[in-house]
């Protein structure tokens, strides 16, 4: 039950005391990838988390060089020394800038670790708000991504990318519309030719759509369309869970959030509850070419698109 309520649940507000049950931290490696002239990425260990069993976290990018090092996102803040000594690594260079994808806890419980080492952190301001929402529940004091000391000094919104020029690089802060959540972000790195796309897509396990966390099913196919806008064929994509891809790859994704979101859309028409929805299993013609933990993310997924389109947020 609880590695099923790990996944089900925004890893934002899972406590601290059920994760650390659940995932030994001290197992963990972090993994260092080149994936283009002073552009990295650090991945957790596979086989160790229950929520993220291709590697354990968020995977984090890299930009290293003379003119210091920008960070995309933090990693559970149990894991911030390990990351921390993977970028020293690389680069021994003051970390200036972070820059978070989304807020659940594997991409930004490290934050205040990293602003510690002087990392500016930036964000969209729906993720901030949802920061600070968290810093007034009562668990808030056991839980690191409600850190005030964390929470992103600069913010923006739907619009023209943000830009940072260093390193010979030019980095966008491209914003996607409330997706996976409601404070999504894509960064490109133009010269790598190299876009994080964070976790809004996924190829292990079905998509996740987190409505507590502002996600809708619209923003998640426009997010789709936009990432498509922002690459070529040769750019890779990396998500913070699954394996690189090219912008190709997106197309049968996309396909097949279209055809389960037509299929759930026609059962509601037929009066079906969401416990009949679930039963029909109406992802089981992809389950095959689905990597890790189908059924559960399966209902996860048809759950969500199901409460959207009862409640008229559809596409």
């Amino acid at each position: 039950m609880r590695r099923a309520w790990l996944l089900l649940a925004g890893l934002a507000m899972v406590p601290l005391s059920v994760l650390a049950q659940t995932l030994d931290f001290a197992k963990v490696e972090i993994l260092t990838e080149k994936l283009g002239p002073n552009v990295y990425m650090l991945s957790g260990s596979s086989g160790l988390d229950p929520s993220h069993e291709d590697a354990a976290g968020g995977r984090i990018g890299v930009l290293a060089g003379p003119d210091g090092v920008l960070m995309i996102d933090s990693q559970y803040v149990q894991l911030a020394d390990k990351v921390l000594a993977a970028v020293r690594r690389i680069d021994g260079g003051p970390i200036r800038y972070l820059v978070n994808t989304h807020i659940h806890r594997d991409h930004t419980a490290g934050n205040a670790f990293f602003a510690k080492q002087g990392a500016v952190i930036f964000a969209r301001e729906e993720l901030r708000e949802s920061m600070v929402k968290l810093s007034q529940a009562p668990n808030a004091s056991s839980n690191p991504v409600a850190n005030p000391a964390g929470f992103p000094v600069i913010t923006y919104g739907m619009g023209d990318p943000v830009r940072i020029y260093m390193n010979n690089e030019v980095v966008q802060f491209i914003p996607i519309r409330a997706a996976h959540t409601g404070g999504d972000t894509n960064i490109k790195f133009e010269k790598a030719n190299v876009l994080f796309i964070g976790d809004f897509y996924r190829n292990y396990g079905y998509p996740f759509i987190d409505l507590n966390n502002g996600g809708t099913l619209k923003g998640m196919l426009e997010g789709l369309d936009a990432t498509m806008k922002s690459a070529d064929a040769n750019t890779r994509l990396i998500p913070g869970h699954g394996t690189i891809i090219k912008r190709d790859d997106i197309i049968p994704y996309r396909d097949m959030v279209v055809a389960v979101t037509d299929k759930v859309g026609g059962m509601i028409a037929q009066g079906k509850s969401l416990e009949e929805v679930l039963a029909a299993k109406v992802t089981a013609p992809y389950d095959a070419k689905t990597a890790g933990g189908t059924d559960t993310s399966a209902v996860r997924f048809v759950t969500a698109v199901y409460q959207e389109l009862k409640n008229g947020r559809g596409r």
